[in-house]
């Protein structure tokens, strides 16, 4: 491979490995960043051995939404209105590929989230919450099917672990809605498929991967809605360290269930475009960003949306 492409495609590899933030969009607290990050199932990497990712992720949820127009606080006696929720999260991610076929990673994501609305009554009540601690964390693996020497497709499939909190409270002692929480409280099954393509000049790479996640079991009443999500994307080197990243990311997400949960504030279908750009600092240390935009945002009932999420990280290997 000359040496152009072959820095190229070690630059794409800088996306991070977990894609796996808590997968929630509920009414006021729980938000994912959807950029698809597993760029080992891409062929972006390829060979044995252990890579160690962390990445950095920023939403600031402060425009309520009503289906797909932004909606303002209605004030009314006896409701409650969210205000503003802002989510980071540290996401710890180790990969380790056991051969070109199969490989194994433990995602582990690191929850910082503060929250606040009010409850309108003749004096209005004002609540809030600040929430961190270990999520929930995700072990998977994959298996990959060359199709030529420039393409392969293959299976991903894996589970996610109650290891998160559901029961951290503020300083009144008030549980937040389990929403909020840093973990679900549940197992959910993951099974995904991908495809990808070095394309000619072997300076781009094509992708596309599907995922779907359900619950398997309920906790305390809840029940978080099963998600389905779509991504296409394009890397491009620009030089011999640095690659432009493009991507699509639709995702549809269902009603959570339980006497826990928020049926009808819950759940929705969404569209981002998700420009990223990567440099490769040595041969083995990347670093990248990505900024997610929404193109379409459906959502049940009345929520809290952001204008946009950010994602920074390192990548070593």
């Amino acid at each position: 491979m000359p040496p152009v492409h072959h820095w190229a495609l070690r630059s794409f590899i800088a996306a991070c490995a977990i894609g796996a933030l808590p997968p929630a969009s509920a009414s006021c607290g729980g938000s994912f960043c959807s950029v698809n990050t597993q760029w080992e199932t891409q062929g972006a990497w390829t060979g044995t051995g252990l890579r160690v990712n962390l990445h950095y992720v920023y939403i600031d949820q402060d425009q309520l939404r009503s289906g797909t127009g932004k909606a303002a606080p209605e004030g009314a006696a006896g409701t409650i209105d969210e205000l503003h929720t802002r989510n980071r999260y540290l996401n710890a991610a180790f990969d380790y590929a056991l051969s070109p076929a199969w490989a194994v990673s433990l995602q582990v994501p690191f929850i910082q989230r503060d929250h606040n609305h009010v409850v309108n009554d003749v004096s209005p009540v004002y609540e809030s919450w600040d929430i961190s601690g270990l999520g929930d964390m995700r072990l998977q693996a994959r298996r990959q099917f060359p199709l030529s020497p420039a393409s392969s497709a293959g299976m991903v499939f894996g589970v996610k672990a109650p290891t998160g909190k559901i029961n951290d409270a503020n300083a009144e002692g008030v549980v937040a809605e389990r929403s909020l929480q840093s973990g679900s409280g549940t197992t959910d099954a993951i099974l995904g498929a991908y495809y990808y393509r070095r394309l000619e000049g072997d300076a781009a790479t094509a992708f596309a991967q599907a995922q779907w996640q359900r619950p398997v079991t309920r906790r305390d009443g809840y029940e978080p809605g099963q998600q389905v999500s779509t991504d296409i994307g394009l890397r491009y080197a620009l030089t011999l360290a640095t690659s432009a990243l493009l991507q699509v990311n639709l995702l549809w997400k269902d009603r959570d269930q339980g006497i826990n949960a928020e049926p009808e504030e819950s759940g929705g279908r969404y569209v981002y475009l998700s420009p990223g750009i990567n440099r490769a600092l040595t041969p083995h240390l990347q670093v990248y960003g990505f900024v997610q935009l929404p193109l379409y945002q459906y959502v049940n009932g009345t929520q809290l949306t952001a204008d946009e999420s950010l994602m920074l990280g390192v990548s070593w290997r």
